[in-house]
């Protein structure tokens, strides 16, 4: 428990916000606030002493007593300066820790009442062996650092009261404000000794770590640059030797398919956009990758590929009856659609939807439609799809980012024009990333899907 003497003052309060002033500390604070300008001036007026003390929460603007720590420093307001801005720039010297017995507000300015906090040393050989440790850790830290001074260490290391050195260490660790308020309100020289030295020992460990990921790293980026350097240079070679097996080889044979592809005009142009991106761009980038996988999956579609149609009505019957029994007014519906199919001959036409319980034949059906038209089938299953990118696809820029299911299955009928089966269609959900129903619209409706 710390021990404190009888004698009580009232001094002006300063609050701080991110920043703790220990006792011997010399330092500068800006100040704005017109409570705390206030309080400068009434310490002005008595001796200029006044008592700092941290605020718990940084973004409190008029703190009360439960917002203000209750051990805090007093200090000797040394010098003041008024600033263009209206703000206050004080030089503050620490003196003693001090504990707040009474928060006394008023109108302008805050007062409290506190009593000093004596130090419990207890000056034998242990104490002193914590002080020669704590040196020794703080000499180590600082070769590693390189954060302080070996100007600082010096000074520090001249210091010979254990309670002062203690305070002054502390000032110079990059700690967070919490830890160096716990280590003020610590009243046991011997107790604040090693708690510093845990503390340092920490942040030894810490440092060794961030030194070896600091080196991995730069192994990494040494061996990511000379593998450029040495790919340019092989693109340079192979220019001059007019060598098209490396790259450049590679991008006039996809170039060469793009052009023999028969995709439209204007997917064509936004390909070879693609490829001379792709060329420009080291084979070590991501974002080669991500264009390549790109020019790929259009060079993998079936622009041109087609079946013959075989709309024999007749035929069709024949297979339909085969495969199924029953169903009469289901083949039927199918014949006409596929009376009308040949007598427009027209792509654009209504999109047939099978209804029904599980087991009945739908996707049977289908198959034996695409059977009698002399057409691939696809079958894409949308049964728990809940997200509108499986419908339209992924956006490039994520990692494995793929296209949607309808372009996968355009990709595994090898041809134009397969009979496509949605199934399970009515089993589809959304949640936060979309609907995917919404998205099937653009889909299925011809004056939409065409481009």
């Amino acid at each position: 428990m710390s021990s404190m003497n009888t004698n009580e003052r009232i001094v002006p309060l300063l609050p701080l916000r991110g920043v703790l002033v220990y006792p011997t500390m010399v330092l500068h604070l800006d100040v704005g606030r017109d409570k705390s300008i206030q309080a400068l001036e009434q310490a002005a007026m008595d001796e200029n002493i006044i008592f700092l003390a941290m605020q718990k929460e940084m973004n409190i603007d008029d703190p009360k007593e439960d917002d203000i720590y209750s051990v805090g420093t007093v200090a000797k307001v040394k010098q003041m300066l008024k600033l263009p801005n209206g703000t206050l720039r004080v030089l503050v010297e620490g003196l003693h820790r001090a504990e707040v017995i009474e928060f006394i507000e008023e109108e302008n300015v805050v007062q409290v009442s506190i009593k000093t906090v004596t130090e419990e040393v207890e000056d034998d050989l242990e104490e002193k062996a914590f002080m020669r440790t704590l040196l020794e850790h703080f000499e180590q830290y600082i070769k590693v650092s390189k954060k302080v001074s070996n100007e600082t260490f010096a000074t520090v290391a001249d210091v010979e009261e254990p309670g002062r050195l203690a305070d002054l260490i502390a000032s110079h660790l990059p700690i967070k404000t919490k830890q160096k308020q716990e280590i003020l309100e610590i009243v046991s020289v011997k107790e604040r000794l090693q708690t510093l030295i845990s503390i340092i020992q920490d942040e030894q460990e810490l440092l060794s770590l961030e030194k070896k990921i600091g080196q991995k790293v730069k192994r990494s980026m040494e061996r990511t640059q000379k593998e450029y350097f040495l790919r340019e240079q092989m693109k340079a070679i192979q220019t001059e030797l007019g060598d098209k097996e490396g790259k450049g080889g590679e991008v006039e044979e996809l170039r060469e398919k793009i052009e023999q592809s028969g995709m439209p005009e204007e997917t064509m142009k936004a390909a070879l956009k693609e490829l001379d991106r792709y060329e420009k761009l080291p084979a070590s980038s991501a974002e080669s990758g991500v264009i390549r996988n790109y020019i790929d999956w259009l060079l993998a579609l079936p622009w041109t590929e087609a079946t013959e149609d075989i709309i024999d009505l007749a035929h069709s019957e024949e297979i339909l009856n085969n495969d199924h029994y029953g169903l009469e007014k289901v083949k039927e519906r199918v014949l006409e659609y596929l009376a009308v199919q040949k007598l427009t001959n027209s792509l654009k036409g209504p999109i047939l939807c099978l209804v029904g319980p599980p087991g009945v034949g739908k996707t049977s059906l289908a198959r034996s439609i695409a059977t009698s038209l002399n057409r691939n089938f696809v079958r894409v299953s949308l049964g728990g799809v809940r997200d509108e990118s499986e419908i339209r696809g992924h956006r490039r820029t994520y990692v494995g980012a793929m296209p949607g299911r309808i372009i996968q299955g355009m990709k595994k009928a090898k041809t134009v024009n397969p009979v496509f089966l949605l199934d399970e269609i009515d089993k589809m959900s959304n949640d936060f990333r979309g609907d995917p129903s919404a998205a099937l619209l653009e889909v299925l409706d011809p004056e939409q899907n065409h481009n």
